[in-house]
């Protein structure tokens, strides 16, 4: 330390250059944030598969929507308002690759337009970075939507970016007030107008030097960033900063009073206080270490507040020595007392029923805590639009569409399945449909829209039973068909019997010849009776069709027969003339039923040949639905095909429309039992072998649920073992650090138990946002061991005096820096409340709730009435340092 104030001057002058022109040269933090984007999920998370599956295949489009929300049902005028508007928006250069018209056809004004024709979706298929999407959405908004009608453009990219933008301006607020809180604070507690400015300065340097190298080490190394990382630096620095200073401060106004020379009571500061801060600033250096270890990036991002708790503890030896020995007493002008150095009367009442009733002061603390920690669920929110609230139009065009078609068409679930062969195909299809039917044998599931289904209802005719029925069907009317040929023929037999009988004798067509046609048609209807019979007891379509050949074969020949014996009547007699006629038109009769029997055997020969090929058919008996030849090329099908398959049709997505909100926990788990369903049912299927991957918002939010869990055991065991060790090795005993960590823990669920009765119990909110457990417990655990730090560090400077005496000692003395302190970081996290941004909102009430509960209850009544319970054994298995 006598070094650094003998090269007091170099050193500032030295530290302030460095700020200014790493501040000037460093990239843009802010748009480092906005780049990395909101959620930066693993690649092998199911959600980030299917997004590197569909940009592989070039089909990553994302669709965005135009929202028409009218207050009365859409009249003509309004349906072409709406087609013109939706034709501009097609014109439009950018990032557009397709417009849907909501009245172009029956099939998308039913899937486009509301049952009370309210809510009129245009959607719009966009290929471009977020930029451009939000300014084709900006341009649409402001060019040609007309003042008169309420729409909105909305979108998952458009609703990302208004969470970006809104926790920018959150960010700008909590720095001014933040600055101002910390300013009147400090006023308050040092009662100095030149106080104040020393850790504002500090910490400004701080802020501002560690923002630059965070913002390099992004650039260099691929460091984590999000939105978080620069809010955090702001909170956390001016928080933790403000607090080693008050501690610095309070310690030089102490060893100033004793009379001391400015350079001796600097020197000592450090070498009490400043042992003090660096037990704090490596405890919560190796706090914010520990979140390098998760692997979500959303969370690792916080490790920059690690690089800027270093930087603090360089200015702190550095820049406040210097203001130290450049004021001396006139640090705090114009006060001759300073609060911050008397005895806290709090805390000296508080330790001393806590040193000599530490029973009772267990109780107290378990009267209090406890029943929160019983009452805590634990529930947790993935809503984006919780964020910023209905006041965004992104945000209101997404409760138009849920309002008007339901929670799950807003923002539906796709199953992508990819192979390297072509899946369009009569073997595949049938066990995709197999899956959508069971898929959607689960209650919150609404419907499936794929190939199969392109508007989300099954297509029976798919399916063999139905197809078995037509079929049957078919069968019936053949043997109707049969009947009234039958009929005819009878009808014939019986005119070639009476003109048989009417012949003259000696006639070339004698009564011979035609008897005998008369009797060949007696026995082909038998042969149909027979037929008919045959095929409506056995359904034996392939013997039918070839008796049915073989009558076909003798009703020619009577044909022929009967058109010979026609002729043969030529010269007769003048009666012979009208029995001629007559048998012309039998002849012709009998070739009209010929050619009926050749219609019934061609469809008895299609029916066949449709049987044969279910029967074949191994799809069949697996799935129940069969492909007849050539369905897939129909053109009706072929929209369905282009909407539902891509890459060639080597992949095809399943669009699930959930019954919940996309963004509940309902849909998270309702995702996961349908990534469940689909991975049975595939197996011994075509689909077993193939890439499935997940997307959609309900999709993106089971991974982050999965993957932040996961994140947050892994990275609270990892915490709380580095500081274990840290504040073993520097407490030269077990036993403090145990009960430090249990108290932070014992802290942290009462205080995230506080948040849930506030935000889900009183304020109806689906839960404590995903990400908020994670970093309140990072903030609270990481700040929060600085003042158990704080009371035990000055505990075992005093220990040279008895166990409760010593106790009691560091109790008066540092009650007043730790309260100030508690006050101060939560002031400083305070500053988030009016940011707008909910995360920052609960993290805020975690941290404050925290940190008043653990300064004012938690500290000075579990802390000091374990210690003196263990006596001198405070210290196993170390011995007790002497001072």
């Amino acid at each position: 330390m006598k070094v650094i104030l003998r090269f007091k001057w170099l050193i500032a002058i030295a530290m302030i250059i460095l700020t200014t022109v790493l501040f000037i040269v460093s990239p843009n933090l802010t748009k480092q944030a906005e780049e990395a984007g909101t959620l930066q999920l693993p690649e092998d998370a199911d959600s980030q598969k299917a997004a590197a599956i569909l940009e592989e295949a070039g089909a990553n489009d994302e669709t965005i929507s135009l929202v028409f929300a009218l207050d009365e049902p859409a009249n003509e005028d309004m349906k072409q308002t709406i087609t013109s508007i939706a034709e501009q928006v097609k014109q439009l250069e950018g990032p557009i690759t397709n417009v849907v018209m909501p009245y172009e056809n029956k099939e998308t004004t039913e899937q486009l337009v509301s049952k009370d024709e309210k809510t009129i979706l245009v959607p719009i298929t966009v290929d471009g970075t977020n930029e451009e999407i939000n300014g084709l959405a900006d341009q649409i908004n402001s060019d040609l939507l007309p003042d008169d009608i309420t729409a909105y453009v909305t979108g998952q990219a458009i609703i990302n970016q208004d969470v970006n933008e809104s926790s920018q301006e959150g960010l700008e607020r909590t720095e001014i007030i933040t600055v101002v809180l910390i300013f009147v604070l400090l006023l308050a507690v040092f009662r100095s107008i030149i106080t104040p400015f020393i850790p504002l300065v500090a910490v400004g340097v701080t802020y501002l030097l560690s923002q630059s190298i965070v913002s390099f080490f992004i650039d260099w190394f691929g460091f984590p960033v999000s939105n978080y990382t620069q809010i955090f630096l702001v909170a956390v620095l001016f928080g933790i900063g403000t607090d080693y200073c008050i501690l610095l401060l309070s310690r030089y106004k102490e060893e100033l009073t004793q009379g001391h020379s400015t350079e001796t009571a600097i020197v000592n500061t450090y070498k009490t206080a400043g042992r003090t801060l660096l037990i704090s600033g490596i405890a919560v250096f190796i706090g914010f270490v520990a979140i390098g270890f998760a692997e979500f990036t959303i969370f690792k991002s916080a490790v920059g507040v690690a690089v800027g708790i270093a930087v603090l503890m360089i200015v702190l030896c550095t820049l406040v020595p210097f203001f130290m020995a450049v004021l001396k007493e006139k640090l705090f002008w114009p006060s001759k007392k300073s609060a911050s150095h008397k005895d806290s009367k709090l805390w000296t009442l508080l330790g001393r029923f806590s040193v000599y009733r530490p029973i009772w002061s267990l109780v107290i603390v378990a009267i209090i805590t406890v029943p929160f920690l019983l009452t805590y669920n634990g529930q947790l929110s993935f809503n984006t639009v919780d964020e910023i609230g209905d006041g965004y139009d992104s945000v209101k065009g997404l409760n138009a569409i849920e309002e008007g078609f339901g929670k799950g068409e807003s923002l539906p679930l796709n199953i992508i399945i990819k192979n390297g062969n072509d899946l369009v195909t009569r073997d595949v299809i049938p066990f995709i449909e197999e899956l959508s039917s069971e898929i959607t044998k689960n209650e919150n599931v609404d419907s499936i829209r794929t190939i199969t289904r392109p508007t989300g209802e099954v297509l029976d005719d798919l399916y063999a039973d139905s197809q078995l029925k037509q079929v049957a069907d078919g069968l019936q009317q053949s043997r109707e068909g049969i009947k009234e040929t039958q009929s005819g023929l009878s009808d014939i037999q019986s005119g070639l019997e009476n003109m048989s009988a009417q012949l003259p004798s000696g006639s070339n067509a004698n009564t011979g010849g035609l008897g005998e046609a008369a009797n060949a048609l007696g026995q082909v209807n038998n042969q149909l009776t027979a037929i008919n019979q045959n095929l409506e007891q056995t359904g034996n379509v392939a013997q039918a069709s070839q008796q049915l050949a073989r009558v076909q074969q003798q009703l020619g020949q009577i044909q022929q027969s009967l058109a010979g014996a026609s002729s043969s009547t030529q010269g007769q007699a003048a009666q012979i003339g009208d029995l001629k006629s007559g048998l012309a038109e039998l002849a012709e009769g009998v070739d009209a039923a010929n050619e009926g029997l050749n219609k019934i055997e061609s469809g008895l020969g299609d029916a066949e040949e449709i049987v044969s090929a279910m029967g074949e058919s191994n799809s069949l008996r697996e799935t129940g639905v069969f492909i007849p030849e050539g369905t897939l090329d129909n053109e009706d099908l072929k929209p369905a095909i282009d909407r539902y398959s891509f890459d060639n049709e080597q992949g095809i997505m399943l669009e699930v429309l959930l019954n919940n909100d996309p963004y509940s926990k309902e849909a998270i788990d309702t995702t996961e039992a349908i990534k469940e369903t689909v991975e049975d049912q595939v197996k011994g299927t075509p689909l077993e072998d193939m890439t499935i991957a997940y997307s959609g918002i309900s999709s993106t939010n089971e991974d982050l649920s999965e993957i932040s869990q996961a994140d947050f055991t892994r990275t609270m065991i990892i915490m709380l073992v580095g500081l274990f060790i840290v504040l073993t090795v520097l407490f030269r005993s077990m036993i403090m650090p145990i009960y430090m960590i249990g108290s932070l823990l014992l802290t942290y669920y009462t205080s995230v138990s506080i948040a849930e009765k506030i935000f889900v119990n009183l304020l109806n909110y689906d839960g404590i946002t995903w990400a908020v457990p994670f970093f309140g417990f990072v903030m609270l655990v990481a700040l929060g061991v600085d003042y158990s730090i704080f009371l035990l560090d000055r505990f075992n400077e005093e220990a040279k005096l008895d166990v409760k005496e010593a106790m009691m000692t560091s109790m008066a003395k540092m009650g007043t820096v730790v309260i100030t302190a508690a006050i101060i970081l939560a002031g400083t996290f305070g500053a988030m409340m009016p940011s707008g941004v909910l995360s920052l909102i609960q993290i805020a009430t975690i941290v404050i709730t925290g940190l008043l509960l653990y300064g004012l209850i938690i500290l000075p009544l579990l802390i000091p009435a374990i210690t003196v319970s263990f006596g001198n054994g405070v210290w196993w298995p170390f011995k007790q340092r002497k001072n």
